[in-house]
């Protein structure tokens, strides 16, 4: 198969070029191919990079992880936990800003559209960056871990002062080797109601310790609230 030059942001193109021109991400691009004859797939393919072309590569202040695409219609666009305009809140994202009430205080938003944060410096990067309609974790395999592994590495080893947000037990193994002697990484359990509701999501104020972490570094602190 010939080299693959995806659509992506320049500094992301660049710094991972080696995974670009690799078997597996061949591979996952064949996959896709093939996919599409038969099934519809979330997101769309010119949203599948979203997070990387909304957030470059320098830019990056904040990762959150998350695990799979949302595999409803108009749900998933690119960012791990946000749904575009006008599209109902799926419980997790609903946990999320009830935790920044609590946390920041303010008005629970009308948009789950993720993107003013994306813009800010926060990578909202999911595990897995494509999914069959309806059916969860479908691509999990066909070698999206190791890329986003990838990406995580080269934040880890090529940039410092980066806090990372890991919510759950698939978050934290994602992130396990990230240098923290480099890097500031806060762990919780998981916004979905099965974590949440069980007292591991509420309360953790991982919003306002992120900002206090970038003022710290006298850096400019994100803004959370959603309009």
């Amino acid at each position: 198969m010939t080299a693959i030059t995806p659509k992506i942001e320049n500094s992301w193109k660049e710094i991972l070029k080696d995974e670009f021109e690799s078997e597996y991400f061949k591979k996952i691009k064949q996959f896709l191919v093939d996919e599409k004859k038969q099934y519809s797939i979330f997101p769309k393919g010119n949203e599948i990079f979203s997070a990387f072309d909304l957030t470059p590569f320098y830019s990056v202040r904040v990762v959150i992880i998350g695990q799979d695409p949302y595999h409803g219609i108009n749900q998933a666009h690119g960012l791990c936990f946000s749904v575009l305009d006008g599209v109902e809140h799926p419980p997790s994202l609903k946990n999320i800003f009830k935790e920044i009430q609590n946390d920041l205080g303010g008005e629970y938003p009308k948009s789950g559209n993720l993107s003013s944060w994306a813009e800010q410096g926060v990578l909202l990067l999911n595990a897995t960056l494509t999914v069959r309609e309806n059916q969860a974790n479908s691509h999990q395999y066909i070698g999206w871990q190791l890329f986003t592994d990838a990406v995580i590495q080269k934040l880890s080893t090529e940039r410092s002062g980066i806090v990372f947000l890991l919510w759950g037990g698939f978050a934290q193994k994602k992130g396990c080797k990230i240098d923290t002697s480099k890097h500031y990484v806060l762990k919780s359990g998981h916004p979905s109601p099965l974590s949440a509701n069980k007292g591991h999501w509420f309360g953790n104020k991982h919003f306002s310790k992120t900002n206090e972490i970038l003022l710290q570094m006298k850096t400019a602190p994100i803004n959370w609230k959603i309009s």
